[in-house]
């Protein structure tokens, strides 16, 4: 697998609440999953969030850490979405 197979964008958005990155970087670390970058805002009570995670060390399935991921966003009243890098980088290429 190449460097760019192991790398993830993982983006996050609702209503801010405390936790969320708590939650989520919990998640990632449990699973050996490093964060490479992260960007985080908070618009009118609104939180987005931006990071790129390197899957290499991780024995979890991209799709199983997508799923995983996106429960522990409705668990506490957030969209969390998974996405290949590769893929991401297709879709906006100009």
């Amino acid at each position: 697998m190449d460097q760019a197979a192991d790398k993830i964008i993982v983006t996050v958005l609702g209503k801010d609440t405390v936790g969320i990155i708590a939650k989520v970087c919990t998640y990632l670390s449990d699973n050996r999953i490093n964060v490479l970058d992260i960007s985080q805002t908070i618009v009118q009570g609104y939180f987005h969030m931006m990071m790129i995670v390197d899957m290499k060390k991780s024995e979890v399935s991209f799709s199983k850490c997508s799923e995983d991921l996106e429960q522990i966003g409705e668990s506490i009243g957030v969209s969390i979405k998974c996405q290949k890098e590769e893929i991401f980088e297709k879709m906006h290429r100009i």
